[in-house]
């Protein structure tokens, strides 16, 4: 929501929720380090690293718009609604609840909507030829944009895994990063290339899929949950190195590990693709996939009933 909203909304004495479409982990870890600055986040499974740290800072945070955050988290009687649910981050929302600052109130996951437009028949052909598992789907989101040195570490971790995969690749408006020369060419019929948009949710729920290499956002994890697809996590911004760390800890993830510098590398790449797709690893994410996405549905129906009883909660309060 507008940070601003819940402070014009208490002063026409008008009940309100804060609403972040973040997950609850996402929120506790920021909170956390906001009120108790100088002390450990209780939770080590999550953490961002220096070069992860200094590049938010640069790109996000503003104390401002923090120091609003933190007001309008009292102002609108601090109930907070999350974009997850108990079985993917339950403790982080019994951590914020136990610190009496933030009731937090998770809305669930919804069912994905049909992508809107149509898979290209060739790619659909393609695929089904594909022996179940046997793909990866790689794709950083409509937000980032791969610089030269990402794009070549990618496309020959590609390469080296020697796996099947689907590869969208963005470019920003007027700019193209070349992939390494001949890359086509020696892939062959092993990859397929897509350049802008794909029908991401037609691809993954195809079962030739068997991992999903992503930037962590966290739409295209609720995404991977709902279709069972193990996660190859290559966070690049914002919250998604914390996105990609929650779901390594709920064993359904592999991070692609960095230098301390943050680059890539693409020896790293390849060996986490062949683990997932070829290895004992693969089929226990799988697994443990599986049954959290049947957890999270399972619960849809009654944590939005949850989120009924909190608003009627508060239209109760104001009329009495």
């Amino acid at each position: 929501m507008l940070l601003w909203s819940a402070g014009v909304a208490s002063s026409l004495n008008i009940p309100s929720l804060n609403f972040y479409t973040v997950n609850a982990a996402i929120f506790s870890y920021f909170f956390h380090y906001y009120y108790n600055p100088g002390e450990e986040f209780p939770f080590p499974a999550l953490y961002m690293r220096d070069y992860e740290q200094a590049k938010m800072t640069h790109e996000v945070v503003d104390d401002a718009e923090v120091e609003v955050d933190k007001d309008n988290v009292t102002e609108s009687d601090k109930y907070v609604l999350v974009h997850s649910s108990k079985s993917i981050d339950g403790k982080y929302m019994d951590y914020l609840c136990g610190t009496g600052q933030a009731k937090v109130v998770p809305i669930g996951t919804q069912s994905p909507e049909d992508d809107v437009g149509n898979i290209d028949i060739e790619l659909l052909k393609w695929l089904e030829k594909k022996t179940e598992h046997s793909t990866v789907y790689v794709s950083f989101g409509s937000e980032y944009f791969l610089t030269k040195e990402e794009m070549e570490e990618v496309a020959y971790g590609l390469e080296l895994s020697d796996v099947d995969f689907i590869w969208v690749v963005r470019y920003q408006k007027g700019e193209q990063v070349e992939l390494p020369q001949g890359f086509k060419e020696r892939i062959g019929e092993r990859g397929r290339i897509i350049e802008g948009w794909a029908p991401q949710q037609r691809i993954l729920k195809h079962s030739s899929i068997g991992g999903f290499v992503t930037h962590c956002g966290w739409n295209s994890i609720l995404e991977s949950i709902e279709f069972g697809v193990p996660i190859i996590a290559m966070p690049m911004l914002y919250d998604q190195p914390l996105n990609a760390r929650l779901m390594v800890e709920n064993g359904v993830a592999v991070e692609v590990p960095r230098d301390g510098n943050g680059n890539l590398d693409r020896l790293n790449i390849a060996e986490k693709i062949k683990h997932v797709i070829s290895d004992e690893t693969g089929e226990n994410l799988r697994k443990k996939m599986n049954n959290l996405g049947e957890n999270v549905r399972s619960q849809r129906e009654d944590e939005m009933d949850g989120v009924v009883d909190v608003i009627q909660l508060l239209i109760d309060e104001k009329n009495a």
